[in-house]
C-alpha cells in the first residue's frame, strides 16, 4: 500500500487521541477497538525546538487552548520528557482590559513562559515562529489587512481557530499575491472550551500540499496536547465546527431544563448537577462502546415506567427535530459566511 502524504492514513478522518494514551478507537459496527496507524511525519525528529506561540485575539477559546497546552506540557505534574517544539508565549489581546483578566488566569508557574501585550497585532507576528488566529471572524480582514502584517507572516506557519473564512481567504488576505515566494503556510483548526481541561475534540481541516510535514507536526502536538484530534476535508469543516463548536452551548440547554425540572419536584440544583453530569458520563461511555442511541433508550425504557414517559414527552415537543434544525441552520449560516 502506498503511504499517504503526511504518513497520514488513507482515510484521514481518522481520531488521534492524547498522546500518553494508546491510539485506539471504537469501531461501532464490531465494538472492537482497531489501532489507529501511528502518525509518521517522525514529530520529534522534523519539529524544530524552542519556538514562540503567538496568539493574535487571546479570549475564552484562545486562554482556553493556551492554558490547556500550558497545563499538558508545563505544569510540575507533567510527565512528558520529550523536546517541546513550543516553549514561549505571546497573546496579544484587543485591549489592555481584556490582557489584564488573561493575565489572572495564567498559573504562577506559567508566568514566565507568556508575554501578555495589547494592541501588538504585527509586533507579536514578527516576535513568533508560529500564529495561532484567535480573534473573532469579522475581524479577521482587519487584522490582517495591517501594514506589516504581511511581511511578519512570510513563509510562517499560521494557524487559523476562526469559524467560516477559508485558508486560501485568509491566505489572500495575508498575501494578495498567490505566485509570490513568501506567502504564509495556512492551516485550520476549530477546537473547543474543552481544550482548557485537556478534553477538546480538533477538527483540523486536511493539509495542503504545499503545508511542510513539520508544520503539519507541530500543529497536530499543539492540539493532541488539549485533547483529541479529527482531520477533515475541507468540504466538511463547516459542519463540523457546528458540532464541535456550538454543540457545546446548544447541549446546556437540556441540561437546564432537567435542573429546572429537578428543582420544581424538590431538588437542589447542586444535587441534580451532580447526577446529570455523572450519568452523561456513564451515557459517553455506553455510546462509545458502539450501542446506537435508539437502542439505548429502548434498553432503558420499561414497560410502564418513568423512562418512556419522559421520552413520550419530549417526542410530543418535537426535540429532536429541533435539534436536527439547530445544526441546519449553523451550517447554512456558517456555510454563507465562507
Amino acid at each position: 500500500m502506498n503511504k499517504p502524504r503526511h504518513g497520514l492514513p488513507p482515510n484521514v478522518g481518522h481520531l488521534i487521541r492524547d498522546p500518553n494514551e494508546s491510539k485506539e478507537i471504537a469501531n461501532p459496527s464490531t465494538q472492537n477497538t482497531i489501532d489507529l496507524p501511528t502518525i509518521s511525519v517522525s514529530t520529534q525528529n522534523i519539529m524544530a525546538s524552542g519556538q514562540t506561540l503567538g496568539f493574535i485575539g487571546c479570549g475564552n477559546m484562545g486562554g482556553a487552548v493556551l492554558n490547556g497546552l500550558l497545563n499538558s506540557t508545563f505544569s510540575s505534574s507533567s510527565t512528558e520528557t520529550t523536546p517541546k517544539p513550543i516553549t514561549r508565549f505571546i497573546a496579544c489581546t484587543k485591549t489592555a482590559a481584556s490582557a489584564a483578566r488573561l493575565q489572572t488566569k495564567i498559573a504562577r508557574e506559567h508566568e514566565q513562559l507568556i508575554k501578555i501585550v495589547s494592541n501588538q497585532t504585527v509586533q507579536t507576528m514578527q516576535e513568533s515562529d508560529i500564529i495561532i488566529l484567535g480573534c473573532k471572524p469579522f475581524m479577521a480582514e482587519a487584522v490582517l489587512s495591517e501594514p506589516g502584517v504581511r511581511e511578519a507572516l512570510s513563509n510562517k506557519l499560521v494557524i487559523s481557530m476562526l469559524a467560516g473564512p477559508t485558508c486560501s481567504t485568509l491566505t489572500l488576505l495575508i498575501n494578495p499575491d498567490p505566485s509570490s515566494a513568501d506567502q504564509p503556510h495556512v492551516m485550520k483548526a476549530i477546537p473547543n472550551m474543552g481544550a482548557q481541561f485537556g478534553q477538546s475534540m480538533t477538527i483540523i481541516e486536511t493539509p495542503a500540499a504545499t503545508i511542510p510535514e513539520s508544520m503539519v507536526a507541530v500543529t497536530e502536538w499543539i492540539f493532541k496536547h488539549v485533547g483529541a484530534v479529527k482531520y477533515l476535508g475541507p468540504e466538511q469543516i463547516g459542519l463540523a465546527t457546528v458540532l464541535v463548536g456550538a454543540t457545546m452551548a446548544t447541549l446546556t440547554l437540556p441540561i437546564e431544563g432537567l435542573l429546572d425540572g429537578c428543582v420544581a419536584e424538590g431538588f437542589k440544583r447542586a444535587d441534580a448537577m451532580e447526577l446529570v453530569l455523572q450519568g452523561i458520563r456513564g451515557l459517553s461511555a455506553v455510546l462509545e462502546s458502539g450501542q446506537h442511541p435508539a437502542a439505548v433508550r429502548e434498553s432503558i425504557s420499561s414497560p410502564r415506567g418513568c423512562t418512556i414517559q419522559t421520552l413520550l414527552s419530549l417526542e410530543k415537543a418535537g426535540t429532536r427535530s429541533d435539534f436536527a434544525e439547530a445544526i441546519v441552520r449553523g451550517n447554512t449560516h456558517l456555510r454563507e459566511k465562507m
